[in-house]
C-alpha cells in the first residue's frame, strides 16, 4: 500500500521543544546541545534558534516535513517576543512592518505588536544585560523568512538591539506552557 505525502507526515515523529538560553540547536558540540535534553534517535530540528535565543523548536524525523517548516519559500509564520533596548518608536515599527534592508537583502514585511512584558515568562538562566539609564521595551514580531539571526539583525537595523528573544510559535505549533528544557511529542 502506498501512502500519500500527508499520511507520511502524519506518521512522522514531531517534537516541540522549549530551547533554553545557551543551548546550541544541534545534537553534538562542546557546550550544551539538544542531546542534553532530548534522547530520541534520528530527529533533527526544523529550523534553528541561535545560542542566545530561547523558545520553540520543532524537531522531526521526516526530511521533507523538516524542509516545509524551515524553508522560506513555504512562508511559515514564526512569532517571537523580543525585549529591545530603548523605547521603540513608531518610525522603527513602520520600518519593520515594511521590511528592512540587511546585508543579505531586503526582508519581507513583518507584523509588529507592542506588548507588555509577558507575566508568564520564565527567568533566564543568564540575566539580560540592562543599563540603568536606558529603558527596555517588548515587541511581538512575526516573520515568514528564517535568515540567520534575522530578528536580531532587523531590530538592530532600526536602532533597537534585541536583549532577549523568545520564539513562541511556528506555523500551527505554539510554545504553550512548555517549560525551558522540556519537550512534548505532537
Amino acid at each position: 500500500m502506498l501512502l500519500s505525502q500527508e499520511q507520511k507526515i502524519f506518521m512522522a515523529k514531531i517534537i516541540a521543544f522549549n530551547k533554553p538560553f545557551g543551548v546550541i540547536c544541534q545534537f553534538s558540540g562542546e557546550s550544551k546541545t539538544l542531546s542534553d535534553y532530548i534522547d530520541i534517535p534520528n530527529i533533527y530540528p526544523a529550523g534553528r534558534l541561535d545560542k542566545d535565543s530561547e523558545g520553540l523548536v520543532i524537531l522531526t524525523d521526516d526530511g521533507k516535513f523538516q524542509n516545509k517548516i524551515s524553508h522560506p519559500k513555504y512562508n511559515k509564520t514564526k512569532t517571537y517576543l523580543v525585549q529591545v533596548e530603548g523605547l521603540i518608536t513608531d518610525t522603527a515599527i513602520t520600518s519593520l512592518n515594511n521590511g528592512v534592508q540587511l546585508k543579505d537583502g531586503l526582508t519581507k514585511p513583518a507584523i509588529i505588536k507592542l506588548i507588555d512584558k509577558p507575566d508568564w515568562l520564565w527567568r533566564r538562566s543568564s540575566p539580560v544585560r540592562i543599563r540603568k539609564n536606558i529603558p527596555t521595551f517588548w515587541i511581538e514580531i512575526s516573520i515568514t523568512e528564517g535568515r540567520t539571526r534575522q530578528v536580531r539583525r532587523m531590530t538592530a537595523s532600526v536602532g533597537y538591539p534585541a536583549l532577549r528573544l523568545i520564539r513562541t510559535t511556528i506555523d500551527q505549533w505554539s510554545l504553550g506552557n512548555l517549560l525551558p528544557g522540556s519537550y512534548v511529542t505532537l
